[in-house]
């Protein structure tokens, strides 16, 4: 199972206070499905936010500029994907885990009992592949889905992958409050669904 964390890097600045996690959860979606259906709109999107004096350049000002290069660059090579189709047992998985981790300010996939293998399982959720990504310190979705698409300070850019995987054709998110980073939101994708 590949299974990538989401590390919070430098300075994260909170955006605005999400209308409420249920909306917020299906925004994420919604940004993962642009991202994927229309991955040149996303680079140029990127593009003129690395150039504007607006509100990415505080939020991300620990954001190291190759990456968002290099982020450009795939997005502008990347052929359009289908959208992700929302699963009930994944959002399920993927909430309980955002509200089990974010009052005690804990970061991470999880191991054995709360392994994101496990948690499927406990939703009815097996897979034959799946994957999470985890982003701390935005509530924001286009902020979720754009530290996990430019995946600055993480060398293998398996988030980036993990969102542009053919192999993964559904997701949950589920978004909440975190103690210490203020929000995080988690996704878990997975291919080869089996619901129980």
């Amino acid at each position: 199972m590949k299974v990538i964390l989401a590390a919070a890097v430098g300075l994260l600045v909170m955006v605005g206070a999400p209308a409420s996690a249920s909306q917020l959860d299906a925004d994420v979606l919604d940004e993962l499905n642009f991202v994927r259906t229309r991955p040149q709109d996303y680079a140029q999107e990127l593009r003129e936010a690395a150039t504007s004096r607006g509100r990415y350049e505080s939020s991300f000002a620990y954001e190291d500029p190759g990456a968002l290069d290099e982020a450009v660059d795939f997005l502008e090579r990347q052929p359009p994907l289908p959208p992700l189709r929302a699963n009930a047992g994944l959002t399920a998985a993927a909430r309980a885990y955002a509200s089990a981790q974010g009052p005690r300010g804990q970061v991470g996939h999880g191991a054995g009992a709360s392994s994101l293998g496990q948690r499927l399982q406990r939703q009815g959720v097996f897979a034959g592949m799946s994957a999470e990504n985890i982003s701390y310190g935005y509530n924001d979705p286009r902020d979720v889905v754009r530290q996990l698409v430019v995946d600055s300070g993480v060398a293998s850019r398996g988030h980036r992958a993990n969102i542009f995987s053919r192999g993964y054709q559904a997701a949950g998110v589920g978004c909440a409050r975190h103690q210490v980073y203020g929000a995080m939101c988690v996704i878990d994708f997975a291919g080869a669904l089996v619901q129980r």
